[in-house]
């Protein structure tokens, strides 16, 4: 039996830019999908934790909204505050960037990263896309040149390359203390959540460049029975011409996000899904506050 002495237990944010891929490099550390991916910037809009437990150790991984610049509506004031407010209180942040390409608004992000306890690693993703490995060792000069990185670490996230380097150091560094979450735990988000969620990674895989920023997921019924859950929900966009792209030619592109949706409802909750999908418009709705509260947003 573990004692508390011996049990390590760590949060670790994962903070970046839009698309850097954080939250596929959480699916891959957490090994289970707990968030929702996508090419498309600005994927993730809330705070999300996975949680992984190996032996003595728990890891709580903190995925964060892509920081960005430029936006003044409520809905991206409220992800950048997200980000930023989750570098506070946790053991170790990851700062991931994109291999070979270090932007102003990384700058900008990176300077608003206390270095007091200096718990900061720097992580540069996506290392299978460049073509010149040795045009990597004068990017970390110029990066490093920044910030007292503790470590740097080169990693695919899509390709799992160097994600065990990455979890040894990690777990080298947590402070001794008992675990929070029940060891078969990989997730704090609600089930109602994690399906709006789904629902909505599936409409933006399906829908335009422009739609994906301006429509979220709703959840109005969940309803779980011994063989059988059923849930309703509602995705709302911004004006009526997006209602007709969501839905599709007789109402085919909905179906689509209805199934697919489904489908990884059902491996997710380990059980039959009647999934019901209403579109509705909210106009304006990512810069009205009391809209944002309704769908999920806490923005104060």
């Amino acid at each position: 039996m573990n004692n508390s002495t011996t049990k390590k237990t760590g949060m670790v944010s994962l903070i970046g830019k839009t698309n850097v891929g954080k939250s596929t490099l959480l699916n891959q550390l957490v090994e289970q999908k707990v968030s929702i991916t996508s090419r498309k910037p600005q994927t993730t809009r809330q705070r999300l934790l996975g949680i992984k437990t190996e032996g003595s150790n728990q890891i709580i991984y903190v995925d964060t909204p892509g920081f960005h610049q430029g936006h003044k509506r409520a809905l991206n004031k409220f992800m950048n505050k997200t980000a930023l407010s989750s570098i506070e209180g946790v053991d170790i942040v990851l700062f991931v960037v994109d291999a070979l390409n270090f932007s102003v608004t990384d700058e900008h992000l990176l300077s608003q990263v206390s270095t007091k306890d200096n718990q900061v690693m720097l992580v540069i993703n996506k290392i299978d896309k460049v073509a010149k490995k040795e045009k990597l060792i004068p990017f970390v000069e110029e990066v490093t040149k920044l910030f007292p990185f503790l470590e740097v670490i080169p990693i695919s996230a899509l390709k799992r390359k160097n994600i065990d380097i990455l979890e040894k150091e990690i777990t080298k560094r947590l402070p001794v203390g008992d675990h929070l979450y029940p060891e078969d735990q990989i997730a704090d988000s609600s089930e109602r959540f994690l399906a709006s969620e789904i629902i909505r990674e599936k409409c933006i895989s399906r829908v335009g460049d422009e739609i994906p920023y301006r429509l979220s997921v709703v959840i109005d019924n969940f309803k779980e029975e011994d063989k059988l859950i059923t849930i309703d929900g509602t995705i709302y966009i911004e004006k009526s011409s997006q209602k007709g792209i969501v839905i599709g030619e007789q109402g085919k592109r909905l179906k689509a996000i209805g199934t697919a949706a489904r489908k990884d409802l059902e491996r997710m909750l380990d059980n039959k899904v009647m999934l019901r999908l209403w579109v509705k418009v909210k106009k304006d709705w990512t810069n009205d506050r009391s809209a944002l509260n309704f769908m999920g947003y806490k923005v104060v």
